[in-house]
């Protein structure tokens, strides 16, 4: 009979493949990784394992001290060291960016001046906000850690810096997928493509409009364990309401339940009634804000029946509308309709 996990012990997610990658780094600087695998519990047997995997704890603990051994926070894939503190210096030059897009730009403007081999870039098409990577070096044996650190270091940073969640729409990686997979998972969560033309991250561009929350007093705290920044931490997600209200509004066939929401938001059902609830707000009462300014709408300026407008408002049969309609306007569509003209 297999013997269960702990509840209290980590998972390990992260691929080994990493730590390869960082006594790599080591090797180019004629260094020896013994003391830092050692602090980090990794034995040379894991290490050479191709598909094992390290805790997040095992990860930032190696990491952070092969930083600080190397001097280098690019940790070997760059064609100069990147002293310690320089990330810390990205995001406090950005912290007095007036909104998310602004400091966004700025901290990947900023990178261009401390390494010339990558070159990051924020731009928007439509409702879909892009943080892209373009290689114009070769990182070695680093590659895999350098593009997944990068990213996932913005990405962190960006929910930080907004204290929001902030979900990706897709994440692309210029490779192959390793026999690992199924860890970018964890790394990056929503839909993945591999051997894509460049590493990228997307997301819902409004969020770029919205304001910073940090001080410099929270960026001195963020900076002590500044590595395990993820999304994970992050319960509250700004824009969900806007986002539910926009799904209602121009898919309401997908929308009848909260789980064709939920996966038009790639989350759990579970999850977007959690977060709506920390934000004020519930499924039903969207429902019913999205559906009743459909139906005035329709009711105002269109002459369809009303049974077509029902349809298209997300409801299953006329009556149920009528009966919906009248608890929210307190008439019924076609007094709604004749006392508008």
């Amino acid at each position: 009979m297999p013997q269960r996990k702990p509840a209290n012990q980590p998972t390990a997610a992260t691929p080994m493949a990493f730590a390869r990658a960082m006594t790599a780094a080591y090797r180019r600087y004629g260094q020896s990784p013994a003391q830092a695998l050692k602090l980090a519990q990794i034995t040379p047997a894991q290490l050479q394992q191709t598909n094992a995997r390290m805790t997040a704890r095992q990860m930032e603990t190696l990491s952070d001290a092969a930083m600080r051994e190397l001097g280098d926070e690019g940790l070997g894939a760059f064609s100069r060291k990147l002293p310690w503190g320089s990330y810390g210096m990205l995001a406090r030059a950005s912290l007095s960016a007036p909104n998310l897009g602004v400091a966004l730009k700025r901290w990947c403007r900023h990178h261009g001046l401390i390494t010339h081999d990558i070159e990051l870039t924020v731009s928007v098409s439509g409702d879909v906000a892009t943080i892209s990577v373009d290689e114009h070096a070769d990182l070695g044996p680093s590659r895999e850690l350098s593009l997944c650190f990068v990213l996932r270091n913005i990405h962190g940073l960006a929910c930080w810096y907004i204290d929001s969640r902030i979900p990706l729409q897709e994440t692309q990686m210029p490779y192959s997928a390793p026999v690992y997979a199924d860890a970018y998972r964890h790394m990056f969560p929503g839909p993945l493509v591999f051997d894509a033309a460049r590493a990228e991250i997307r997301f819902d561009a409004r969020y770029l409009a919205l304001p910073l929350r940090r001080d410099e007093k929270a960026l001195q705290q963020m900076l002590q364990r500044a590595l395990p920044i993820t999304v994970l931490q992050y319960r509250r997600d700004r824009l969900l309401v806007q986002q539910v209200r926009q799904a209602l509004a121009t898919n309401p066939s997908a929308a009848h339940n909260a789980q064709g929401i939920a996966q038009m938001l790639h989350v759990s059902a579970r999850t977007l009634h959690r977060q709506l609830k920390e934000e004020g707000a519930s499924l039903q009462q969207l429902k019913d804000e999205v559906r009743s300014e459909v139906a005035k709408d329709l009711l105002n300026r269109s002459n369809k029946p009303v049974k077509q407008i029902a349809s298209i408002a997300g409801f299953r049969n006329e009556k149920s509308f009528i009966r919906a309609f009248k608890t929210w306007v307190g008439s019924s569509p076609a007094e709604f309709r004749q006392a508008a003209r």
